[in-house]
């Protein structure tokens, strides 16, 4: 803002302010995207530089964060964007809350439902995205508890499996209700991208306790068999959470008819850049012992970190 005001009051050093001004905006857009008036600032900018390709971009990432509505998106069509811009803005931070404080507090019955049934048709991806929806969700857990939750954090999971706080919360909620087996995997997810939260160790010191107090029949992680069926279920979430926006090419040659069936899908998902299926297909198989699939593993979580830079435009 001290830049902005410079370049409207000293019109010979107007551009130099107005970079500084742009320069000083992205960085505080990127160090938090949640604030409404970081955005407005940046937009207010684009206008003062009559730049309609850097307003349009950053409307565009702005309904990346809220979701990728295709009803946000459909706005940016063919308008005059230099003119509209900061109302679209305005309308879509008035209407979707960043502050998920604020957007619980004005929530009915009927909102509550309509933000159900949309989850599953948004983009989730996008890191600020996914940490600004857990956030609402966390929101919902305490007003609505597990039954209307549990199914949103799973999409919020399979859409960007290293969000280990997600993964807590998940584990948290199979615990208070006794699926303990369904508990320790979201632990062992959380603790496989966070080593320092310890929460799949915790847990069975926990469980193991509570069992030998009972002195009942003692917890043991799930078989092999459960950690496959549960990684499967998660791989085919993340599926589905794409597949209505990709067009997947099922061609089958004879060269691909040579090559091992799994290690080609997980080629195809990697070249398609759906890495979080690819994550959880590899996992799956080193969890049963293919060595392989660690390359494969590896590579998907290149591709979830890299989806993972935030760029301002």
């Amino acid at each position: 803002m001290k830049f902005l005001k410079l370049a409207e009051s000293d019109p010979e050093r107007k551009n130099e302010n107005f970079d500084w001004a742009e320069q000083n905006a992205r960085q505080a857009l990127l160090h938090d995207f949640s604030s409404p008036d970081n955005w407005r600032v940046l937009s207010q900018i684009k206008v003062h530089l009559s730049d309609e390709i850097g307003l349009r971009a950053l409307l565009t990432d702005l309904f990346a964060v809220l979701g990728r509505d295709p009803e946000q998106l459909s706005q940016l069509e063919g308008v005059p964007i230099l003119q509209v811009g900061q109302e679209l803005l305005e309308a879509a931070l008035a209407t979707d809350h960043l502050d998920p404080d604020l957007w619980h507090s004005v929530l009915d019955s009927e909102a509550k439902e309509s933000f159900r049934e949309r989850f599953s048709n948004l983009d989730l991806t996008d890191p600020r995205c996914n940490v600004l929806f857990g956030r609402r969700v966390e929101r919902l857990w305490k007003s609505d508890g597990d039954e209307l939750c549990i199914p949103l954090a799973k999409i919020l999971v399979a859409s960007r499996p290293q969000n280990f706080e997600m993964w807590i919360n998940l584990g948290r909620a199979h615990e208070r209700r006794e699926v303990y087996d369904e508990a320790w995997l979201c632990y062992d997810q959380a603790q496989t991208y966070a080593p320092h939260t310890n929460v799949r160790d915790d847990f069975r010191e926990r469980i193991e306790s509570k069992f030998e107090t009972l002195e009942s029949k003692p917890w043991k992680r799930p078989t092999l068999q459960a950690r496959d069926e549960f990684l499967a279920r998660m791989q085919s979430l993340a599926i589905d959470m794409t597949v209505e926006n990709d067009v997947i090419d099922t061609t089958v040659t004879e060269d691909t008819e040579k090559v091992n069936s799994e290690e080609q899908e997980l080629k195809s998902m990697i070249a398609r850049e759906e890495f979080s299926a690819a994550f959880f297909l590899s996992r799956r198989l080193v969890t049963r012992g293919e060595e392989w699939a660690t390359e494969y593993l590896d590579i998907a979580k290149r591709g979830l970190e890299a989806d993972d830079e935030v760029i301002i435009p």
